[in-house]
């Protein structure tokens, strides 16, 4: 990465260039551009949709987020925003329409100015040229049947069209067996796929995306399409791969898996078999797929009885935890056909049966696993044997009738671990073990964890590779921030003793730049946040930290801004483990909101960024089960929290607070709060909303 010096070049450039700059190369015209064209731009923009301005409003975010970043000297950074500019632009553009071309048509010029800039810097580019402009036919094609004119499906593609016909349709599938010596969906993608994807894709659906068959995946996520036949460019599933953003949870595609995957791409990304709703799972080249699979048998745990002398949430889980995890255990592909992320599962059993005989400890299969009496020995994977303890341990729990509590059956395991362990720790512990995962994260991230430096609050240990006056001012803000969540939280819960509210003091990561942000979510959790976040918060009871983005530069009344919604998320989340993420999310949105005037023009954006959100849901199932994608979820999760606060209903609000206090698990909390479920409440909520 380049120097943040500004380079001499910059000063060459004319007065109202630099002017252009530095105010961010945004989409406001500037001195020399020609009237006409920005009143053809303005013109087209307000004939959009809410969806569609919201597209150019994001893209206009992205490069005034890019003029930022090149004022500052951070080129890379700049020219990656810029990147990420010109697929937001490649999406919108792949509806074919007009109008959304001609409100971005300025934008993609000052592309074309920004990349050259970038250049003058020394900085490596693609290049980047403005496409022509989609035919009305195109559009009308497209408001008729969803379809898009196939010249427009990218419209950055060369003008030469692929070798092999592409899809007339991104998304759907296309049919027909692949040309000798090309690759097939059926023998060779879908395996990749089921095995690098499955857990996450197939098995399961998250972030709205089913890979579950060829026919969902054509479709993608509720964002738009991942694959676009004959592009690999533009096909989101291989970006998030080469990126490494993808798969997660241990699993890395090869470069030869990759090179099947973007040759089937560029071959048209045809499928081979004969019905594409059929499992991936069971599709095999030449075969008639397999039945759909039976509903699990239903699975019978034994209660508590109070006799056990063996605790499976302190004693038997943290074992399993140690040494199944990623086999067996959060695991991308369960080995055996066996999860034990939960009780309920690890009784459910595997493809050899049912691991657990209750009454039966050396019988069962578990234990015979355990000592090597029947298979390969457990844990596999060059991990030593459990130790006699152990395993006499796990005999033992299974003897006394391998009793649980029954509010446990369906909890993770992890989690479970989690609370056994602080249960039986003191604050203080709490607080140390939370400082050596801030060591262990900063280091995760890239940061010299010897330069790394703490302030203590009364609530919060505050962590960064920042200035002591710095780290001081986050701390004094966080305070004041937790304070104010009196909106949401009753003043005696806010009133306890300091290191009782979190168990402990909670972690808040300072990080100077919104790319050492964007790392951190990247390295240590795994995952990319949107854009627009400036931070955010983790929860799970031992973990309890806030990650924002702050540096000398700013002012307190911005880094206040950035810390006020993720505080009061933490802390309405930490009011128990089971609080789920959209119910902390939304309250802590209530809160920050509270505090802030919005102008007219930020409450109209908003207005029409929830309508849209809202307009694509189809029930309430879909938002609790964390289906959406957090730019829509929190939208939603901050107008449904709303309703709690309104006379009518801040009894019961304040019921579910109280019983969260007293141990009650979240969804019984809310029916005996609410009297109903959190789906049938959201269900008549967005009933009475549409």
């Amino acid at each position: 990465m380049k120097s943040a010096s500004v380079s001499p070049l910059r000063w060459l450039l004319t007065p109202c260039l630099a002017a252009w700059i530095a105010a961010g190369w945004s989409t406001t015209p500037v001195s020399g551009q020609a009237p006409d064209q920005a009143t053809a731009a303005k013109m087209a923009f307000d004939k959009l949709d809410t969806r569609a301005r919201r597209i150019v409003m994001t893209i206009g975010a992205s490069m005034k987020t890019a003029g930022t970043e090149f004022q500052a000297g951070r080129f890379a950074e700049s020219t990656q925003t810029l990147d990420k500019a010109i697929e937001q632009i490649r999406v919108g553009l792949s509806t074919g329409s007009p109008d959304l071309y001609d409100a971005l048509l300025p934008t993609m010029e000052r592309i074309v100015n920004a990349r050259a800039l970038l250049e003058f810097e020394g900085v490596p580019v693609d290049p980047f040229s403005v496409p022509p402009r989609p035919s009305e036919s195109g559009a009308a094609m497209a408001m008729a049947g969803g379809k898009t004119n196939p010249a427009n499906i990218d419209p950055f593609a060369p003008a030469t069209p692929p070798a092999t016909p592409a899809n007339p349709v991104p998304g759907t599938p296309a049919t027909g067996t692949p040309a000798t010596g090309g690759v097939s969906f059926v023998g060779e993608v879908a395996p990749i796929l089921a095995s690098k994807c499955g857990g996450c894709h197939i098995n399961g659906s998250k972030g709205g995306f089913s890979l579950a068959t060829f026919a969902a995946l054509m479709k993608g996520p509720p964002e738009g399409v991942v694959i676009f036949a004959g592009d690999t460019v533009g096909s989101r599933l291989i970006e998030t791969i080469e990126t490494g953003d993808m798969p997660r949870g241990g699993g890395k595609v090869s470069p030869a898996e990759l090179m099947t995957l973007k040759k089937w791409i560029n071959e048209g990304a045809k499928f081979d078999g004969t019905d594409p709703s059929v499992q991936l799972t069971s599709l095999t080249k030449g075969t008639t797929p397999a039945p759909a699979p039976m509903p699990p048998e239903k699975v019978t745990i034994n209660a508590l009885t109070g006799k056990e002398t063996v605790s499976f949430a302190s004693q038997i889980a943290p074992i399993l935890v140690d040494n199944c995890g990623g086999c067996h255990i959060d695991a991308m592909r369960n080995q055996g056909g066996l999860s034990m992320d939960t009780l309920a599962r690890l009784f459910r059993g595997g493809d050899s049966g049912k691991i657990v005989q209750a009454g039966r400890g050396e019988q069962s299969l578990l234990v015979r696993k355990l000592r090597g009496l029947e298979g390969d020995q457990m844990p596999a994977g060059g991990r030593p044997p459990l130790n006699e303890t152990d395993i006499k341990l796990i005999s033992t729990w299974i003897d006394e009738g391998a009793s649980v509590d029954p509010a446990q059956q369906e909890m993770p395991l992890n989690i479970l671990t989690k609370q056994a362990w602080l249960a039986a720790a003191s604050t203080d512990e709490v607080t140390q073990r939370r400082a050596e995962l801030a060591e262990t994260h900063f280091s995760l991230a890239g940061a010299d964890s010897s330069r790394l430096a703490q302030h203590r609050s009364e609530h919060f240990a505050v962590w960064g590779d920042v200035s002591p006056d710095l780290l001081q001012a986050v701390a004094e803000q966080a305070e004041s921030a937790l304070q104010k969540t009196s909106v949401v939280i009753p003043s005696s819960q806010l009133q306890q003793p300091a290191d009782t509210f979190f168990n402990g003091l909670a972690s808040i990561y300072v990080l100077p730049r919104r790319y050492d942000y964007s790392e951190f979510a990247k390295m240590v959790e795994g995952r990319s946040v949107p854009t627009d976040w400036q931070s955010h918060w983790k929860f799970d009871g031992i973990q309890a930290y806030v990650a924002v983005v702050a540096s000398d530069r700013d002012e307190d009344a911005e880094i206040a801004d950035r810390l006020a919604g993720s505080i009061a998320s933490l802390a309405v989340a930490s009011r128990s483990v089971t609080v789920p993420r959209w119910f902390a999310d939304g309250l802590g949105r209530v809160a920050a909101s509270s505090k802030v005037k919005q102008d007219r023009s930020e409450l109209a954006k908003t207005q029409a960024e929830l309508i849209t959100a809202i307009g694509t849901l189809k029930s309430g199932k879909e938002f609790i089960e964390g289906k959406l994608p957090p730019e829509r979820s929190d939208l939603i999760a901050a107008a449904v929290c709303q309703s709690f606060l309104t006379r009518e209903n801040r009894r019961g609000f304040d019921s579910i607070l109280r019983n969260l206090s007293e141990g009650k698990p979240f969804d019984t909390a809310f029916v005996a709060s609410m009297n109903a479920t959190p789906v049938a409440y959201f269900d008549a909520w967005l009933q009475w909303v549409k």
